[in-house]
């Protein structure tokens, strides 16, 4: 699975922020429920439209963030 696929960029929806599948969800909202310990299931029940996928798509476009060149200056 691409993540890409699933995680939108509209600068009319949410200020241009990362979405998930063009809903009003950021995917910014779906790390802060799990970094507050929400279980996934739970996530999933409260918000019925998404899937299991756009929560590994959050988790993985989280880790390609992180991951970047770190510059080093003299």
């Amino acid at each position: 699975m691409n993540y890409l696929d699933r995680i939108t960029f509209n600068p009319e929806q949410c200020g241009g922020r990362p979405c998930i599948r063009h809903y009003r969800l950021r995917v910014k909202d779906v790390l802060d429920l799990l970094a507050a310990r929400v279980p996934e299931a739970e996530i999933l029940e409260d918000y019925s439209f998404l899937e299991p996928e756009d929560i590994q798509a959050c988790l993985q476009y989280a880790a390609n963030e992180v991951n970047h060149p770190v510059l080093v200056t003299a």
